[in-house]
């Protein structure tokens, strides 16, 4: 069977598959009632179903009243047990794959279960969505008939268990990639699941430069690296011209804004198309369905929402009260929580969302619960800060690799600032200036902020260092989180972090940067 043959055969049940989406997106509810309640009975004899009378709930406010909202930390020990190999635990039976995910590198690692049926209706199913999205915007897509490129993580047996598989969630997607799907993937399996990135980005070069890739994917950082090494290699001045008829990004992980700049001057295309995902390890949760803002949350694919309102967080748990899909609103942030068909229940991933739309439901992901700065009352998200720089690297045509900020706090008086560390992928003419705009554009989204810069009464402007290139990638390696899974703690209320990756800049040789 010929490629454009097969292509449009799978372009037709896409078609038939947007349909689908399209009706579930009008029973929301309805399918969230019944997701509930299947949840519930599958996993009423396990060990968590027992101590918390899965069997005897019968409504969504007796779920609420008799299971507690819970962090990871308060399913550590049930999950170590299921890691060494004990059945029904959270969920029933003995699970396979455990997703490791950091989140931010000040955490440590967390592993987050994942069952056969988590795999079918949550990671497989959400994939085809996105796929069905994206033909639906660009019936000409031609996905099943050229390569994808995506940069996944890496997969390796538990070592207190060797029947157990650990490693970031897209390296689990790549292992479990259905049949028809893997004549359409690129690199091979054996250099997708490499855990040594700078290995796996020299052979993912080797092999995929003369291939014909259609669309990639990954955290941006990341394809940032690749996109320069295959340009060293190759010797050409942008990506199109390796790849052609390269037209799609999935991204997620991270905001995309502040890299758009770069990604403009690798892909110097007028109609490329960018289609940000929301796949966290705990769940594949929203993709974007339109070139508008806004994620459509999958709200049929194994996952059951509930969502916290912001302001209510610092409340003790048992006086917190949840949300469902027919009570939340725009423009208005929430915190996620979330059951799953792999043993999470009623679980505080640690971002915050915010609606778009109501009708479908679409989200944005404004940041998380332990990434902001308040030393001096201003109250600066994580969200605030990528939406500042995006605004002002955009207008200044300046593009971005990675950042970190902290607070600092003078001795001499009672005013302090925000200190930057940015690694540019072109630097600054005039530092001063960014620092300038960058201030400006970040009063204009925080009031707070904004407040207290008033008169430079209890903030003075935000300070900015050039990092050298490859500074926060020798971070990272040095401990040892190279890897998709892992992010750089873009905010933090203290400096550890800061100073760590800043004392580092006289082991970075960067000629450039000086």
């Amino acid at each position: 069977m010929s490629g454009s043959l097969f292509n449009h055969i799978i372009a037709q049940y896409l078609a038939l598959r947007f349909k689908q989406l399209e009706r579930a997106g009008q029973q929301v509810h309805q399918n969230q009632e019944k997701l509930l309640k299947l949840l519930l009975s599958e996993a009423a004899d396990t060990e968590y179903g027992r101590q918390y009378g899965f069997s005897s709930i019968r409504s969504r406010k007796q779920f609420q009243e008799q299971i507690p909202l819970v962090r990871y930390q308060d399913l550590v020990s049930r999950i170590n047990d299921m890691m060494l190999g004990k059945s029904d635990v959270l969920w029933p039976g003995q699970l396979k794959y455990f997703a490791k995910s950091s989140g931010t590198t000040h955490q440590r690692s967390k592993f987050i279960p994942i069952s056969n049926a988590y795999l079918r209706s949550n990671l497989i199913r959400s994939s085809w969505d996105t796929t069905a999205f994206i033909y639906h915007q660009d019936p000409g897509a031609e996905i099943f008939k050229h390569k994808s490129l995506i940069m996944g993580g890496s997969l390796h047996p538990f070592a207190s268990n060797r029947d157990i598989l650990v490693g970031d969630v897209s390296a689990i997607m790549i292992k479990t990639i259905p049949f028809i799907g893997r004549p359409f993937y690129t690199p091979d399996f054996s250099v997708a699941l490499l855990s040594d990135w700078e290995e796996k980005i020299a052979r993912i070069c080797k092999q995929c430069i003369d291939e014909n890739v259609v669309m990639f994917g990954g955290v941006p950082t990341w394809n940032i690296v690749l996109f320069n090494k295959i340009l060293q290699i190759t010797g050409k001045s942008n990506i199109l011209e390796v790849w052609p008829n390269l037209s799609f990004y999935l991204h997620g992980g991270v905001n995309f804004d502040p890299y758009k700049e770069t990604f403009k001057k690798f892909i110097p295309k007028k109609y490329f198309t960018y289609i940000e995902a929301y796949n966290a390890s705990e769940g594949y949760f929203a993709v974007q369905d339109t070139r508008e803002d806004g994620m459509r949350l999958l709200a049929d694919n194994g996952i059951y929402y509930e969502f916290l309102p912001l302001s209510e967080l610092g409340k003790e748990d048992a006086h917190l009260k949840t949300l469902d899909l027919t009570e939340v609103q725009t423009d208005t942030d929430y915190v996620l929580v979330i059951t799953n068909c792999s043993g999470l229940w009623r679980y505080i991933i640690g971002d915050t969302v915010r609606f778009t739309t109501l009708h479908p439901h679409r989200i944005k992901v404004t940041g998380r619960i332990e990434q902001y700065i308040n030393a001096f009352g201003e109250e600066v998200m994580i969200g605030d800060t990528d939406k500042a720089l995006s605004m002002t690297l955009e207008k200044l045509k300046l593009g971005l690799k990675e950042y970190t900020v902290a607070p600092c706090y003078l001795d001499d008086n009672n005013r302090g600032y925000h200190e930057w560390l940015i690694e540019f992928e072109q630097v600054p003419a005039n530092l001063e200036e960014f620092e300038l705009e960058l201030d400006q554009s970040l009063r204009q989204i925080n009031s707070d902020y904004d407040a207290k810069r008033t008169a430079d009464l209890a903030l003075e402007r935000l300070k900015v260092h050039i990092a050298p290139r490859g500074l926060f990638h020798h971070w990272l390696k040095l401990k040892n989180k190279m890897g998709g899974q892992y992010k750089i703690p873009r905010l933090s209320n203290d400096r550890k972090h800061f100073e760590e990756i800043i004392g580092l800049q006289t082991q970075i040789s960067d000629p450039e940067h000086g």
